[in-house]
């Protein structure tokens, strides 16, 4: 479905082989792919005067939050297509990548096509089935804590210190419900 042969991609990821992968299999489709392993790298890019059509942007960067990669990469310039990709999925981040200007939002293992068909998509889709299931108490609490993650961007120890929780087991908690 190569829908930007020739298009500048910015691949934000901080996992050395999956950005590589991901560079090479968008180089392969006609892209012109940069990458960027942290936010700092890029404002970097942008203070150089590089804007991208497309971008996508891993949620967690080390210590760092993806979000800010993406407030900067739309607000640099709006018509860029980002998607935000994350082992750690929750609406709460969800909610605040699209506020802050990704156009979809991917867990992973998520693939080019995968990538590549979110970039596509532009509007909503009303059809999508509103599941009738109670939310069980262990997702309400992943909610909760991912939540206060975003609204202390990404510090574990903060967030901990919010939760009323030891940092450690906020950390193995957070180790436990990764998605890869």
């Amino acid at each position: 479905m190569n829908i930007a042969e020739g298009s500048s991609l910015l691949i934000v990821e901080d996992d050395e082989a999956l950005a590589r992968t991901l560079r090479r299999s968008f180089e392969r489709r006609g892209y012109r792919v940069e990458t960027a392993s942290s936010p700092k790298e890029v404002e970097s890019l942008l203070e150089a005067g590089r804007s991208f059509a497309y971008a996508v942007v891993d949620l967690k960067l080390g210590a760092a939050s993806g979000l800010s990669c993406v407030e900067m990469l739309h607000a640099r310039d709006a018509a860029t297509r980002i998607v935000v990709l994350t082992g750690f999925a929750s609406i709460a981040t969800a909610v605040e990548a699209i506020k802050l200007g990704a156009a979809h939002y991917l867990a992973k293992p998520s693939n080019t096509d995968d990538i590549e068909e979110a970039f596509g998509k532009g509007e909503g889709d009303a059809a999508v089935p509103v599941e009738g299931r109670k939310t069980s108490i262990k997702t309400l609490e992943w909610e909760y804590i991912h939540q206060t993650l975003v609204e202390s961007d990404f510090n574990i120890s903060e967030a901990a210190r919010r939760l009323g929780m030891h940092r450690r087991t906020l950390a193995r908690k957070l180790e436990k419900r990764q998605i890869k």
